[in-house]
């Protein structure tokens, strides 16, 4: 019977340490030691729920359930925000279970276990299997935000003509850089000041333009206006400024999770055909065909490491709220 260690949010924003115990492994699951947590804006959200925190997991299988046919013990694996859904319903069936009406995601399901923790248990279908040449503390990262940038640019049909712009040089948009660019597409990066450039331009970046003391009608990219905008920072832009750049018949993607109202001047969307359009991680499908990109292009996140313990978990989700994380924090476990 599988007992383990997981580190809770709490009703104050304290980390605590946990301990948690399941079955025995039934059907396809797995238990998986883990080796690196990737940190995300997501788990801030939920640092005052009592609940086990992380989804950007990465680890290596230990035990299998009697059903599991393709991984082995020592399969390097990893997990990110959706853990299961019933199969069989439309969405399921199409590929598109992210959107199933009984999913299971972070902070919807499983409360007793994440990737903040020393152990997980998680079904074989829901886990993917990490490329060689992939590390598993660069590989975590990938599990949630790598998964949320491709899918946007995959799911979605962005194609290697297209002009991507991507607001933010963070977490998420320093991956979106990478995906992008080596998909082919002329990548713009807009982002507060020029403090960013010279590592946006190593990431991918054919442009990029400072907007701090920009005016609405300041943005003119002329003929080369964006057709696929990626937000990667939690405030929203300010649209009056941003509009003119975007191409008729263009789509904005809002990556980053809020509880604030989406608002969004109404005439100029429909005058220029613009969508909006919402974007969940990626479904199995497209979250196994990003780790092989990745592995393919050599795209790897730039990480910040703390420890696997209260202590770094706090200091790590500090350094998030603080806005000095480059790009993504990785908690390792310590020897």
């Amino acid at each position: 019977m599988p007992s383990f260690t997981v580190y809770k949010g709490s009703k104050d924003g304290s980390i605590h340490k946990s301990q948690t115990t399941k079955g025995e492994l039934k059907g396809d699951q797995v238990l998986v030691r883990i080796t690196a947590s990737g940190l995300c804006g997501t788990d801030e959200h939920y640092r005052t729920t009592d609940m086990a925190l992380g989804h950007e997991g990465a680890g290596v299988v230990e035990e299998l359930g009697p059903d599991v046919q393709y991984l082995k013990k020592g399969s390097r694996v990893g997990w990110g925000y959706h853990t299961n859904a019933c199969g069989h319903c439309e969405m399921c069936i199409t590929g598109r279970e992210t959107f199933c009406p009984e999913r299971e995601m972070y902070g919807l399901a499983n409360f007793d276990q994440g990737s903040f923790a020393t152990q997980a248990v998680w079904r074989e279908a829901f886990l993917h299997q990490i490329p060689e040449n992939i590390s598993d503390k660069d590989a975590a990262p990938l599990m949630c935000g790598g998964a949320t940038v491709y899918n946007a640019l995959r799911m979605y049909n962005i194609q290697p003509t297209d002009r991507v712009g991507v607001i933010g040089v963070g977490g998420l948009g320093h991956l979106a850089i990478q995906f992008a660019s080596k998909m082919g597409c002329d990548v713009v990066v807009l982002s507060g000041t020029e403090s960013k450039k010279e590592e946006a331009m190593k990431l991918g970046a054919n442009e990029f333009i400072a907007m701090k003391g920009k005016k609405a009608g300041d943005l003119d990219l002329g003929e080369r206006k964006i057709n696929a905008l990626l937000v990667t920072t939690s405030a929203q832009p300010d649209w009056e400024l941003i509009l003119p750049a975007m191409a008729p018949d263009s789509t904005i993607f809002p990556l980053t999770v809020s509880t604030d109202d989406f608002r969004f001047p109404y005439m100029p969307m429909i005058m220029s055909g613009l969508r909006i359009q919402g974007n969940l991680v990626a479904a199995r499908n497209h979250h196994r065909k990003m780790l092989q990109f990745a592995s393919q292009h050599k795209i790897k996140p730039i990480i910040q490491e703390f420890p696997l313990n209260q202590d770094g978990i706090t200091e790590a989700m500090q350094t998030l709220n603080d806005g000095k994380m480059r790009y993504r924090g990785v908690l390792v476990p310590q020897q």
